[in-house]
């Protein structure tokens, strides 16, 4: 019986050992544009769409093969399977503005109960979520939604919080 309780106590002590592996814990990582990372993404975001959004607000665009000191402005275009950005930059990388569209991306939950809630006999077809962001702090996040009901089809929008436009 003492040997079985050492045999647990230093089995204890040795997983507590691998589990304060320091490479285990990925580095700091710094964003040149929080702001705007700060501004668009939300809780209940879609993963590919948080994941873009951590690009474009890192980007660099001294990185690009046409950079010069004479341009004030650049425009990158982002893509991916759900949906693209385009962004505007300033010479020193500081982003200025985005227009960022996704189609049938995941929906949040709240837009979700709205359209339940309004249209419960309704399902979701399509969808479209659009940001347009402006570093003066403009913002805008539009979820466009065509609704089928047998033969019917719909079309409404509604913003992050499941409010109708």
């Amino acid at each position: 019986m003492k040997k079985l309780m050492l045999s647990l106590f230093v089995l204890g002590l040795t997983t507590q050992i691998y589990a304060q592996n320091p490479e285990a814990f990925p580095a700091v990582y710094i964003v040149h544009n929080y702001k705007y990372l700060s501004e668009v993404n939300s809780e209940e975001v879609a993963v590919p769409v948080e994941e873009l959004h951590i690009k474009v607000s890192d980007f660099d665009v001294k990185e690009l093969d046409i950079y010069t000191d004479e341009y004030d402005f650049y425009e990158v275009n982002f893509i991916i399977p759900e949906g693209k950005i385009l962004a505007s930059y300033d010479k020193d990388s500081n982003l200025l503005r985005t227009i960022e569209r996704y189609k049938n991306i995941n929906l949040p939950a709240s837009v979700l109960k709205s359209i339940s809630k309004r249209f419960p006999n309704w399902a979701i077809s399509k969808n479209a979520y659009v940001v347009n962001y402006h570093s003066s702090g403009n913002l805008k996040k539009l979820y466009k939604l065509t609704l089928e009901n047998g033969d019917k089809r719909i079309k409404v929008k509604v913003n992050e919080f499941g409010d109708f436009q």
